[in-house]
């Protein structure tokens, strides 16, 4: 309550007639003037009614006392038992707060930032922006319900902003312990079939009940190796790169019984295989046209190893030549077929024909390299159905038809089979969405019977043309044609001879990308994108396993045919797995080392110092029988000096907010009116007598 003047006239006129009536009465009083002290009396009233002397009061309502509950959402708390320890602290936090009106609490989930490739508990930042708008009087106190993993934790000597205690309820049990592995080092590329050497850790955290770990190696879905681990220490492992291309290499540690979680027990690691020197034997059994296509193709790869030969004289050919003068060195057929065979990557033969070069012995020599995990190719020409072709030798045996002796001698336009055009070596190949195809015809085929593997591209009369199929550990290709070449000299516009010699060699050498059925899986950012390649039916949903347990189906849509991908911004972060049907692949979103995954364990060292600094409490909330217990809520008033052990202290504030001012003048009405008449009647009464 408080009096305030609002004068009827300006206060320098009012200020003059004070100051008149001041000198007057001095006057008065000095020499003696009888009612001088009465007069003086009466100025004054008339003057303070002049002044209008005004008494207001301030209507204030209290505000209430903010307490900020953050909830640690974050990955490390999302297993199971912590989810419900933290759901029913929370319960329990939010009736306590209820009995308390003159508080308000508020309620804050705190995960991990939307964007962020780095999984990490960021609970101060929750808690700035959760009282961003409020005045730092009204704060009574935060209280963090988590797991002690905090990743923000300002310094002891750093401002927080209030001055309020800071509580900490941890979830979790005390002496937790916690198995994790990771990669320390590891190379990004490798030569194949050349040793790598990478470098492993297994972690234990907390007290572990166990002095060694049993590590499972795969390397592209199959086990390769089994290692003893000793907890903390470096462990080196060898292996060599099988194939060009994407090679995942997949870590897993056997957990430990009552460990926090097993979603960090594996780990995985990607590799690209590079080919130092591919290795190619070309066998021409004569010179044609096409010969040249097949050798400017290879030549042109500078990571091509190129060996060329070129039957120019069959044996029984006499015509009296000297042997010196036949060719620049002789044939080397053991040495190429016996004893180096194994070196090389891929073996064409270009209209090959059995006619004495070779002994009858080394096609089953050939048939074997392929049984072994070789790569053979077919160029058919004419003598592939003559009586000297080499299906009727042991190379028969691999080989994915039988010829009929009979040529189709027909103009064709090359097509993609139904199969074609799902299969990735000859899917979406220049030319061959249109009808005819756009690209150049071809004049004739070689007719084959019962054809095995994949039928891919056809000729005259739906009649094979491209045969892909494959035999032991190995593969074979038969394209049952020699006019390719067409393409390349641009007859009718020419064709995709290169993309598709390319595709069929890569596909020869097991390049993962040409598989026909795969599943697999990167990740962009937060986004998971899964690609599933076959030549099937629809594949179906991918069950997508998250880092925390839980499963979902993602749907599959085809982009093209014989191709299916689906994308999804997950909302975890960590190693995923993802199956459909018997097709399983790996991926990790976000970044390898997190933090969130390099502690598991549940500490109430992060936030104690905090604590201790605003006299705030930091406690687990289960006992050792699981039962939950949150601390009793203890209201005060004024500067909170010493910490209780037992309850949360909350700060109350005194803050409060005007609604509103009464005003009540002092002269206004009869009471002012009754001043001015009691003060001129004494004056006239003492005049009177």
């Amino acid at each position: 309550m408080t009096v305030d003047f609002s004068p009827f006239i300006p206060w320098p006129v009012l200020a003059a007639l004070a100051a008149v009536v001041a000198v007057v009465a001095v006057f008065a009083i000095w020499r003696g003037i009888r009612g001088a002290w009465i007069r003086t009396l009466a100025a004054l009233a008339l003057l303070a009614a002049l002044a209008n002397p005004l008494l207001m009061q301030e209507d204030r309502e209290q505000l209430s006392t903010v307490v900020p509950v953050i909830v640690d959402r974050s990955q490390s708390q999302q297993t199971p038992e912590r989810i419900k320890m933290t759901d029913e602290a929370l319960a329990q936090l939010k009736d306590r707060l209820s009995r308390f009106p003159n508080i308000e609490p508020r309620y804050v989930d705190a995960t991990e930032p939307e964007n962020s490739d780095t999984p990490s508990t960021r609970l101060f930042s929750a808690l700035s922006a959760a009282v961003a708008d409020v005045p730092p009087a009204r704060i009574g106190g935060a209280i963090m319900l988590t797991d002690g993993e905090v990743h923000d934790a300002p310094g002891v000597n750093q401002a927080l902003g209030f001055d309020a205690p800071v509580h900490g309820l941890i979830t979790g049990k005390a002496n937790e312990f916690d198995r994790r592995i990771e990669v320390i080092k590891a190379p990004r590329f490798g030569i194949v079939n050349e040793e790598q050497q990478l470098v492993l850790r297994v972690f234990d955290d907390g007290p572990s009940p166990g002095s060694t770990a049993d590590v499972t190696v795969k390397l592209n879905g199959d086990v390769i190796a089994a290692l003893q681990a000793t907890p903390g220490q470096d462990t080196p492992f060898s292996f060599k790169v099988p194939r060009g291309g994407s090679n995942v290499l997949e870590f897993s540690v056997a957990g430990l019984p009552g460990e926090v979680t097993e979603a960090n027990n594996r780990a995985v690691h990607v590799i690209d295989g590079i080919r130092e020197n591919l290795r190619v034997l070309l066998v021409s059994g004569e010179p044609h046209a096409g010969e040249r296509a097949w050798r400017n193709l290879l030549k042109s790869d500078a990571s091509v190893d190129l060996v060329h030969f070129t039957i120019l004289r069959p044996p029984e050919k006499q015509d009296g030549t000297p042997i010196n003068e036949l060719s620049l060195i002789a044939f080397p057929t053991r040495e190429l077929f016996v004893d180096k065979i194994k070196d090389f990557d891929l073996i064409i033969f270009d209209r090959y024909q059995h006619r004495g070069v070779l002994p009858i012995l080394y096609y089953d020599y050939i048939a074997q390299y392929v049984e072994n995990g070789g790569a053979l190719l077919i160029a058919a020409g004419p003598e592939h159905a003559g009586q000297d072709s080499i299906a009727l030798t042991p190379l028969s045996a691999v080989l994915p038809a039988e010829p009929t002796g009979q040529m189709i001698d027909k103009a064709f336009y090359p097509r993609l089979s139904e199969e074609g055009r799902k299969h990735p070596v000859t899917r979406g190949l220049d030319g061959s969405a249109d009808e005819p195809p756009h690209w150049g015809r071809w004049f004739r085929s070689v007719d084959v019977a019962s054809p095995h593997g994949q039928t891919v591209m056809v000729g005259a009369d739906n009649h094979p043309l491209l045969l892909l199929n494959r035999a032991g550990q190995g593969r074979v290709a038969m394209l049952l044609s020699d006019q390719g070449w067409l393409w390349a000299r641009g007859f009718e516009g020419g064709g995709p001879h290169v993309s598709l010699y390319r595709r069929i060699a890569h596909w020869l050498m097991k390049e993962p990308a040409l598989e026909e059925e795969a599943l697999t899986a990167r990740a962009s950012g937060r986004t998971l994108e899964v690609t599933r390649q076959t030549i099937g039916d629809n594949p179906g949903e991918a069950t997508v396993r998250y880092p925390s347990g839980k499963t979902e189906n993602l749907p599959l849509n085809q982009s093209e045919p014989g191709l299916f991908k689906a994308e999804k911004k997950m909302d975890e972060i960590g190693l995923f797995e993802i199956r459909n049907g018997n097709l399983t692949t790996l991926v990790h979103v976000g970044a390898v080392d997190a933090p969130e995954f390099k502690a598991m364990i549940s500490t109430t060292d992060v936030l104690k110092p905090i604590s201790g600094k605003t006299r705030g409490l930091v406690t687990r909330v289960s006992d050792n029988n699981g039962a939950i217990e949150v601390p009793p809520i203890l209201p005060v008033r004024g500067q909170i000096r010493v910490a209780d052990n037992d309850r949360m202290q909350i700060k109350l504030t005194n803050e409060t907010v005007l609604k509103g001012i009464n005003t009540l003048p002092l002269f206004a009405g009869f009471a002012g009116v009754g001043v001015l008449l009691l003060a001129f009647g004494a004056m006239w009464w003492r005049e009177g007598r």
